[in-house]
């Protein structure tokens, strides 16, 4: 059996669930590995053996998506080309983690594609009418990278084709402790709204990680590091509290190590937005951003001692039997477009 395994490289949940689950599949499969995207801050450990440009999405500095630079950004002749010439049929089962070059590919010469993704969850959930997103966030969800069937990732099991959050083995291996300190990871702020905001709060220790610096530095009780998995991993695993963007993949990791959270949602990043609503109705709290008018929230934030406690641990063979019987269901359809 041969596996096309793609990732989409924008954030860092794709990543880990792709790091994690692609040596399990190994033990049943061939898995050849293909990645698009540049907005990455993780590692892949797998080798790659397709690496394309893909679609990303831009993050500003102001706690959002940069629509613009994201359309600047745009190659659609690349991704045209790259569409006609990924060869989706040489594979048994294409399984797709929101990467829109191979789903489109397998749209186009009517092989199923195999979700695997956090996006599968919300569209499965059937969030349209509750939550109202905006157009052009509905056709992002629903066709950015479309596929016939899969299984979601959610903060709850809510029915046989969800999976709690995919937690990095490292994370699960070691010691949590608590320094006093505070991590912060909001790679859609400016460091100087970063500084003008948290520097307030002079008797708290700030670890902030950030993509737009290359060197570490200190401003005042602000430590900065530039993006390196490791030393975020250690100032999360010691932290009093984390503060994110309402990423998947960050916020689970939070509530899986017990650990304070404050988080602010990007701005027309619609799944950030509803992983916020999730997340206030369970008890974190969120701002809207890094406003002035904020500080006394994030003072509460900080003297509180509540934080979440969740069950994250559990074994993924049961997502590789999931996909597996779920592949011969698809594998015995005929072209559905």
């Amino acid at each position: 059996m041969k596996i096309l395994y793609c990732i989409q490289l924008t954030g860092n949940g794709h990543l880990t669930r792709a790091n994690e689950l692609i040596p399990e599949f190994k033990k049943v499969a061939k898995v050849d590995v293909l990645t698009s995207g540049n907005q990455n801050s993780l590692e892949i450990k797998e080798k790659v053996d397709f690496k394309l440009r893909g679609l990303s999405f831009v993050f500003g500095s102001q706690g959002g998506v940069d629509i613009f630079k994201t359309i600047f950004n745009l190659r659609p002749f690349t991704f045209v080309k790259d569409v006609l010439n990924i060869q989706v049929k040489n594979y048994d089962l294409i399984i797709n983690d929101f990467e829109p070059v191979s789903a489109w590919a397998c749209k186009l010469r009517g092989v199923p594609c195999y979700s695997m993704s956090r996006q599968y969850s919300l569209i499965q959930k059937n969030i349209f009418k509750k939550e109202r997103p905006k157009l052009y966030e509905l056709l992002i969800l629903k066709y950015f990278a479309p596929t016939v069937m899969g299984i979601g990732f959610d903060y709850k099991k809510n029915n046989s084709n969800s999976f709690y959050p995919i937690i990095k083995s490292n994370i699960k291996r070691k010691k949590i402790i608590n320094k006093n300190h505070y991590t912060i990871y909001l790679p859609s702020f400016s460091i100087e709204n970063i500084i003008n905001f948290f520097s307030t709060f002079d008797e708290v220790i700030w670890h902030v990680f950030s993509p737009k610096i290359n060197k570490s530095f200190k401003k005042n009780n602000l430590s900065f590091f530039p993006i390196d998995y490791k030393g975020f991993e250690q100032s999360i695993l010691s932290c009093e509290g984390i503060i994110s963007n309402a990423g998947f993949e960050t916020t689970s990791e939070a509530l899986y190590l017990n650990k304070k959270l404050l988080i602010i949602p990007m701005k027309n990043q619609f799944e950030q937005q509803y992983n916020a609503s999730i997340l206030s109705d369970i008890g974190v709290t969120t701002l809207l951003d890094l406003k002035l008018k904020r500080l006394n929230k994030v003072k509460e934030w900080i003297l509180s001692k509540k934080s979440i406690k969740v069950n994250y641990d559990y074994n993924y063979k049961s997502i590789i039997e999931k996909t597996l019987l779920d592949y011969q269901q698809i594998s015995k359809k005929k072209p559905i477009f």
